[in-house]
């Protein structure tokens, strides 16, 4: 998504990377299109005040502060002059909304909703319960998301309107070699060794003798927890495999509505009554017993037990042998790389971003991302080669067998076109893209009211909105 910022605010002194730098000063910014809302004050203070107006839009004070806290609630740096951004950017926003609106551009209210639950999440993650998240903005959940969902709109139509302002700019390559060539010759990057590195996981299943055997100490763990011979928080303590919550007794906070949790996990825990512990639950982590704290409406508090049925070296050996089999597939060519990771691998993020680890550049990573098993194996691989299928233990402590493709590796070099043209290209377009909506800009400042207030004065780039509406009022 192209997000504005005036051509020259945040120049770095490498311009291809500025279009990455800009989304992230607006990141930092202007976050405030929930944030404001959600931690302003419950009732207005007295000192508020509009210091700008787009329309019949207002911007309040409160939103600029509350924006600028929240960044640094968050442990953000915020940079000198974050008042003149942030208060740019909602002048920015307004407009495309008002824009987007007089276009008659239309915007599903399920989006509004979804993207509301998507923040009130993250600010739960930030802020570690929504006990503590209520605590600090003062307000319930619900009186956050009611005083959210305009600015959430609002956010949703600016950004509609961005991009039916930008759908149609194209970058031709005489285009892509004379951005190139502005680029002063000492301030070329140097890239390193970048690779692309394609690979297909398969995770034996345990044998059914050993799960029946772990699914007969939860039970028996249920029991002895059922009858206060041992408390549930150190039973996790004890014989939880889940590291990313046995510090804090298993405990985590889930919506019936967010995707990234098993949903064999989500379904269970919401028929659980409070206080309640569920029987054995199977999900792709293992099996689990799951206690419901607390839930209100889609959200719930709940804390579980996890534990993992043992891969074997006789699965191991079948995996391995699975993966022999492929390789000699794709070695004879019957079978393309593609098609092979599609069929047989079991890696969850292949399906979404392809079989390809990704990195800081997508599909391009550099040997710094890579964890040692996947370097030590690359030792052994020239390009277009297909390493022997290992075995390989994941973040999540699951055993499991790894065939690694190595598609392509490019020399360490300093930036240029037969090397780089597609990402030249990309900061060449985003460039252009830059360039049509700020003229877009300049031709409609004057299309609606706009207010803002003298104390801004100080604020470089504020000073054309108002000189713009002096000449729409002659």
């Amino acid at each position: 998504m192209l997000i504005y910022h005036s051509p020259g605010r945040f120049r770095a002194r490498y311009p291809i990377f500025d279009a990455t730098r800009m989304k992230k000063s607006f990141l930092v910014l202007c976050s405030f299109l929930l944030a404001a809302a959600a931690f302003a004050q419950p009732r207005k203070q007295v000192g508020d005040r509009i210091i700008g107006v787009v329309g019949d839009r207002i911007i309040l004070e409160s939103d600029i502060r509350n924006a600028i806290a929240d960044a640094q609630r968050q442990g953000q740096e915020v940079p000198a002059g974050a008042d003149c951004s942030i208060i740019e950017q909602a002048l920015v926003s307004k407009l495309l909304m008002l824009q987007a609106e007089r276009d008659s551009l239309k915007l599903d209210d399920n989006e509004v909703e979804s993207e509301l639950d998507q923040r009130i999440r993250h600010f739960i993650r930030v802020y570690g319960t929504q006990e503590e998240l209520e605590r600090i903005a003062g307000k319930t959940i619900y009186q956050i998301k009611d005083d959210g969902r305009e600015s959430v709109r609002e956010n949703k139509l600016a950004q509609m309107m961005q991009r039916k302002i930008v759908e149609n700019v194209r970058i031709t390559p005489t285009e892509v070699g004379n951005y190139f060539n502005r680029i002063p010759k000492d301030s070329l990057p140097f890239f390193e060794s970048e690779l692309e590195i394609g690979q297909i996981i398969v995770y034996p299943k345990p044998s059914k003798d050993l799960e029946a055997y772990v699914i007969s100490e939860m039970n028996s763990l249920r029991s002895r927890i059922a009858s206060k011979q041992i408390s549930f928080e150190q039973a996790v303590k004890e014989v939880s495999e889940d590291p990313g919550s046995k510090d804090r007794g298993g405990q985590y906070q889930i919506n019936r509505t967010d995707k990234s949790w098993d949903p064999a996990f989500v379904a269970a825990a919401f028929r659980l009554k409070e206080g309640e512990i569920s029987n054995v639950v199977r999900s792709k982590s293992g099996f689990h017993l799951i206690q419901l704290m607390s839930r209100t409406g889609d959200d719930a508090i709940v804390r579980h037990i996890l534990r993992k049925a043992p891969v074997t070296e006789i699965e191991l050996n079948a995996g391995m042998s699975k993966l022999d089999s492929v390789r000699a597939r794709l070695i004879a060519g019957t079978i393309d790389f593609a098609t092979a990771a599609g069929r047989y691998s079991d890696d969850e993020a292949a399906k979404f971003q392809g079989p390809y680890i990704q990195g800081r550049n997508g599909t391009y990573v550099t040997i710094d991302e890579l964890d040692k098993e996947v370097v030590a194996q690359l030792g052994r691989l020239k390009v277009g080669e297909y390493s022997q299928p290992a075995v390989f233990t994941n973040e999540r402590s699951d055993k499991g067998v790894r065939l690694i493709y190595l598609k392509t590796r490019t020399e360490p070099h300093r930036m240029n076109l037969k090397d780089d043209y597609n990402r030249i290209a990309q900061s060449a377009l985003e460039e252009k893209k830059m360039n049509t909506l700020e003229k877009w800009l300049n031709d409609h400042l004057g299309d609606h009211y706009v207010m803002v207030d003298p104390a801004m004065n100080h604020c470089s780039r504020i000073q054309r909105w108002t000189q713009a509406q002096k000449v729409a009022s002659k």
